[in-house]
């Protein structure tokens, strides 16, 4: 008999089943294929109605100093060959140049790409960049209007006239085509774009205009802007701008890359501008006091009634030769230097100072390059910003705090050449008192000759410095090169469609799938076979008792043939591998019990018992719960009646007055009804009258069927557990919590119950289609006359219909 029993037993299985687990979700695949749909209908929808970006690129090579001056046009090795140079050509340099926001706002007001006119169209709006109908003509001042933020409709009333309405508001006013509209601060005039004048302007769309800041819409421009190496040699900068308007993003690149070079180039010839402009103040001054020094020389020759004093001083000169050239020297390096100062000292106005005229000193040439590059950033700031800007303010402070160093580095130079001069002077005077013959007439000569010179050589000096400087002015090249127009890539690069039809199949998919998994996962409750793997692993499980249809009876009848009936048939049949006779003369106790209440004991011991009935068994049903009667909803008796309770408490009774007898025809079960509910249940059953009565009915009926309390609510079963031969346990479906599945268990190893089965109660077959594994379809609907239809077939009739 253990191995009947062993028949019935699971074999052990893995605690994860794939198999089981895709089950839960193909059960609900008509959501699955919903949301499938769902998610790429919406994916479409986004797919074509969004308005699609496009990649813009361009390629800029940026020239090197030696390519980008006018080093290549002077005479090699000329001391004025670097006029014009860029002090720092890097590429990290050019790049937070042509991202700057100067340059870029210079862009945008060229292109005035901060005003905007969209077509409103009847599903989306998108721009008119060139193909606008209307354009606007300010006559309010750039100075305002790039400071505004405004938005409003011009809708076509007729050929020559619109209304104007803000976004936001009702209210709309009629103007004609170049009538003046003052706006607020603005005052402008809605002209007709050339390609419409000959159309019918009325026909059109309504525009949409927008005036945005010309600074934001700069600071987009910038952010959408990216800037990056490429090519070997690192020389050449790849721009791209990604937006909705492919032309209007080519303009952009097209204008940014010609602006850049054009400021380069101005920058430049700034600088030989002012250096050009200098030269020609110091060659005016040069100039006069030449003049003076010739006109002295011929007086100091007339006075004296000579015309050459050289062949008597060739002597006197060949000493004084060193001295001489070192004093020549000294002089232009003074005058050079003096020049400078005179001018730091005479402007304040932050303009530029002459660069590489020739000044030895290392420091004060560094310090003058470093002067102009500090003014030319401060000039371009300046061009969209005002001196209280905090950038103008720190460049400021660095010209002041650098004049000043400049200032005193050039005292510092003519000090110590004045002293290198008086020390070449005092050489001279010792060399002097040696030829105290000559005359001083001689003495007289030589100083006026030696200024001569010095005015002539700085003349020449300052000539060619201005010829140089007006042939850099003339030959400034580029400082940059472009190597790829603006070029717009042909495929979009947001919305990718199919990618977001992808994402859309996708997470239309996985919210049903995420929403199935959170519902399985929060639900706690036994729903098939499957979920009893825990408590089947150790007790048989005997069978299933299907959900009852709307409609339908909780009875079976004779040669009923419905799928509550076969159930309970495929459980007797089942039952008789468990049940063990010890006489066989004796009936079978089979007590019917479950957890909690509720799980359908009562319903379960009925049917079970009529089942037992229609095989001519003579088979009888006690309702042993007490505490809970239900049994007496099955007859025609009332809860009053007498009956298990009565019995065990008054010992007059004998058995055959409680039981009552079976009128029905067919299927005769007698029953013994659960009697007035005491107040002592479980002193009741502790006497011998349950076990003289269960005596009684083993010897009349072939089956008594027990029907007994909750076991975890009351301990009225176990007292009389023994009296049983076996006991079925009663799970319930969508009730039964799965941690109570411990409790029968535990029973069962520690001898409370004998012989326990489980039955799962109230299975909704409908929801387990695919459930075949754990022989959710029996075949109840097989039968004389009936041809159940396949799942596939049932699907495809009405695919949408509830499954519930």
């Amino acid at each position: 008999m253990e191995e009947l029993r062993d028949y019935f037993e699971d074999k052990e299985e893995s605690a994860f089943d794939l198999k089981a687990e895709l089950f839960k979700y193909l059960t609900h695949w008509k959501w699955l294929v919903l949301g499938l749909l769902i998610g790429g209908a919406i994916a479409y929808l986004y797919n074509r109605y969004t308005i699609p970006k496009y990649r813009t690129e361009s390629a800029l090579m940026i020239l090197k100093n030696d390519d980008n001056n006018a080093s290549s046009v002077l005479p090699s090795g000329s001391a004025g060959a670097s006029i014009i140079k860029l002090s720092d050509n890097s590429l990290e340099n050019q790049i937070v140049t042509l991202k700057s926001t100067s340059l870029i706002s210079e862009v945008v007001d060229e292109l005035d790409h901060n005003i905007s006119y969209f077509i409103e169209g009847n599903v989306i709006t998108v721009e008119a960049y060139k193909s606008s109908p209307i354009f606007i003509d300010f006559i309010t001042p750039d100075s305002i209007v790039h400071k505004t933020s405004k938005s409003f409709f011009i809708s076509p009333e007729s050929s020559s006239t619109f209304s104007l309405r803000r976004e936001g508001s009702e209210v709309s006013n009629n103007y004609e085509i170049g009538q003046i509209i003052e706006l607020d601060e603005l005052k402008f005039k809605i002209q007709l774009s050339k390609a419409f004048r000959k159309n019918n302007f009325k026909d059109s769309n309504p525009v949409i205009v927008y005036i945005s800041p010309l600074d934001q819409v700069a600071q987009k421009y910038i952010s959408r802007l990216t800037v990056g190496q490429k090519g070997r040699a690192n020389d050449i900068l790849s721009l791209e701008v990604t937006q909705e308007s492919s032309r209007k993003s080519e303009d952009f690149l097209n204008a940014l890359m010609i602006n850049f070079n054009q400021n380069g180039i101005d920058n430049k010839r700034e600088v030989a501008e002012n250096t050009t402009a200098f030269i020609q103040d110091r060659l005016e001054i040069i100039t006069q006091e030449l003049d003076s020094v010739e006109g002295g020389m011929a007086d100091f020759k007339r006075e004296n009634q000579i015309m050459d004093v050289g062949s008597g001083a060739a002597k006197f000169q060949s000493r004084f030769s060193s001295v001489e050239e070192e004093l020549f020297s000294l002089e232009t390096q003074i005058e050079l230097i003096e020049s400078v100062q005179q001018r730091l000292q005479e402007r304040d106005d932050y303009s530029l100072l002459p660069s590489d005229i020739g000044i030895e000193e290392a420091g004060i040439a560094g310090q003058i390059n470093i002067y102009n590059s500090l003014i030319l950033e401060r000039n371009s700031y300046l061009g969209n910003a005002t001196t209280e800007n905090p950038v103008i303010e720190r460049i400021t402070q660095r010209l002041d705090t650098l004049k000043e160093s400049l200032l005193d580095n050039v005292q510092n130079s003519l000090n110590s050449l004045s002293l290198q001069k008086d020390e070449l002077m005092d050489r001279g005077q010792a060399a002097q008192s040696q030829f105290n013959i000559f005359p001083g007439l001689e003495k007289g000569m030589r100083g006026i000759s030696r200024q001569q010179q010095v005015k002539e050589q700085l003349y020449l000096f300052l000539l060619q410095r201005r010829e140089e400087a007006a042939i850099a002015f003339a030959s400034t090249s580029s400082v940059a090169r472009v190597i790829d127009p603006a070029s717009t890539t042909n495929e979009p690069v947001d919305p990718k469609p199919w990618l977001i039809l992808l994402g859309g199949f996708l997470i239309g998919i996985l919210i049903p799938i995420l929403i199935i998994f959170v519902r399985n996962f929060l639900d706690t409750k036994v729903h098939h076979k499957g979920d009893l793997q825990p408590l089947i692993k150790q007790v048989p499980f005997i069978g299933e008792v299907p959900r009852i249809a709307p409609g339908q009876s909780d009875i079976i009848g004779l040669n009923d043939r419905s799928p509550l009936a076969e159930s309970f048939r495929i459980l007797r049949t089942n039952m008789a591998y468990l049940i063990q006779k010890k006489k066989s003369e004796r009936g079978q106790i089979i007590f019917v019990t479950s957890t909690i209440k509720g799980e359908g004991k009562t319903f379960i011991s009925y049917n079970l018992a009529r089942t037992f009935a229609s095989t001519n068994k003579k088979v009888l049903i006690i309702g042993a719960d007490i505490r809970n009667p239900k049994l007496h909803r099955y007859t025609q008796s009332l809860v009053s009646d007498k009956g298990l309770s009565d019995y065990l408490y008054d010992y007059e009774l004998t058995e055959e007055e409680i039981i009552v007898k079976s009128r029905e025809e067919g299927i005769k079960v007698d029953i013994i009804l659960s009697g007035s509910i005491p107040p002592n249940p479980a002193e009741l059953f502790m006497n011998d009258r349950m076990k003289k009565l269960i005596d009684y009915a083993a010897s009349e009926y072939a089956y008594v069927i027990v029907d007994t309390a909750p076991t975890m609510i009351v301990t009225d079963t176990l007292l009389i557990s023994p009296l049983a031969d076996t006991t079925v346990y009663i799970t319930r479906a969508e009730h039964t919590e799965k941690k109570l599945l411990d409790f029968p268990k535990d029973l069962k190893q520690q001898g409370k119950l004998k012989g326990l089965a489980v039955i799962l109660n109230d299975v909704d077959y409908s929801k387990f289609s695919y459930g075949a594994k754990y022989g959710y379809s029996y075949g109840y609907g097989y039968g004389y006359g009936q041809d159940e239809e396949g799942w596939l077939q049932r699907n495809l009739k009405n695919p949408f219909k509830s499954s519930n």
